[in-house]
């Protein structure tokens, strides 16, 4: 048997084991085999608008650390390229910037903003250069609406994880007129393993017990999860009366009352989209009981802000760090190793545990 086995039928199967919580060793091996491979969020259209712009950013910062940056070509092109010097590796944009090259602060050399290998002084007897290990290395962007995702290793395209979320989100929502909101959007730190988190996001289940202002609005009896191969979908039902999506015939949820969709893609994105617009919630490990949820909010129709389902999202977050907090420190009980689901409230958190044994083998 593998080494983590979850049951396919979830009213036989056993929650996974609470090394995945608490072992560092599985912390460090999910790098490779759960994040590079993933497609992650990684900023907005908005920050490389113009010609010439370039943003530096690090993917998950103290977990992969990986240093990449966006930039946007003479041409308008749009590319997502490493940000490590091919000659010694030096870092080459510091912060974002207005450019024509990327050159490199500590022997010259210079790339375009397309990553291709421009020039380097002194380097008129090397042999054999340059050759393609000597242009930046380039990494896939997919882009839907102004949000961009990319992938260190990707073993499936972005549309494996985030089709069905695009397929289904209204086309009412316009999504390329989401404005990003810093006033509104903020970063978290949770003392919680980074599953733990994504698991309590992905059942209501506790909804009733925990968040009091959420059951004010929320129709419990009918939320509901969906799943699909890399990502999931839970549909928050208004209670009557209250704020929801004004949804298009053509729509499969044409008729309901639909106060959130809430989508989770694998591994660790969340995506809440409201009547008012989209707070993205994006995990990122720290150390194997720590992790950072940045709350990246994007405003579609400021005069629902503060209405229905999409209000109270600060409350509700601390509501949910306790609860996973407290969880961390029970995981670590010598009595506890395996629990088991409620097949009518749990298949999110059923699934993301069989791709965790998936995944990690």
């Amino acid at each position: 048997m593998p080494r983590f086995h979850i049951d396919p039928n979830i009213a036989r199967a056993r929650t996974i084991s609470t090394e995945v919580y608490t072992s560092a060793a599985i912390f460090e091996e999910a790098k490779e085999k759960i994040f590079a491979p993933s497609w992650q969020f990684v900023g907005d259209a908005d920050r490389v608008a113009e010609k010439g712009s370039v943003w530096p950013f690090m993917l998950l910062n103290n977990y992969l650390n990986e240093p990449l940056l966006l930039s946007r070509d003479k041409v308008g092109g749009l590319h997502c390229l490493s940000n490590v010097c091919t000659h010694r590796g030096n870092l080459l944009a510091y912060e974002p910037c207005k450019s024509s090259q990327l050159r490199c602060r500590y022997h010259g050399r210079v790339f375009g903003l397309d990553g291709k290998f421009q020039f380097m002084p002194e380097f008129s007897e090397v042999e054999n250069f340059p050759t393609e290990a000597d242009n930046l290395k380039q990494l896939p962007l997919f882009q839907w609406g102004k949000l961009l995702f990319t992938s260190l290793n990707p073993v499936f395209p972005a549309e494996k994880f985030l089709c069905e979320m695009m397929q289904r989100v209204p086309n009412t929502f316009r999504m390329d007129k989401l404005e990003f909101r810093p006033d509104f959007s903020k970063d978290y730190t949770v003392n919680a393993n980074w599953a733990l988190y994504c698991e309590n996001y992905l059942e209501g289940f506790h909804i009733p017990f925990v968040h009091d202002s959420l059951s004010a609005v929320l129709d419990w009896n009918n939320y509901s999860t969906e799943l699909f191969q890399y990502a999931n979908l839970q549909l928050g039902i208004a209670k009557k009366g209250d704020v929801c999506f004004d949804l298009p015939l053509h729509s499969p949820d044409f008729g309901k009352q639909v106060a959130a969709y809430y989508f989770w893609v694998f591994p660790n994105m969340m995506f809440n989209f409201y009547p008012w617009g989209l707070s993205l919630n994006i995990v990122e490990p720290q150390d194997v009981s720590t992790c950072k949820v940045r709350f990246q909010v994007y405003v579609f129709d400021e005069s629902k802000l503060n209405t229905g389902a999409g209000s109270g999202l600060e409350q509700v977050e601390h509501e949910d760090e306790e609860v996973v907090e407290n969880v961390q420190r029970g995981v670590r009980s010598r009595f506890y190793e395996h629990g088991r689901y409620s097949p009518n409230r749990e298949q999110g958190t059923h699934h993301f545990h069989s791709l965790l044994a998936e995944f990690l083998g």
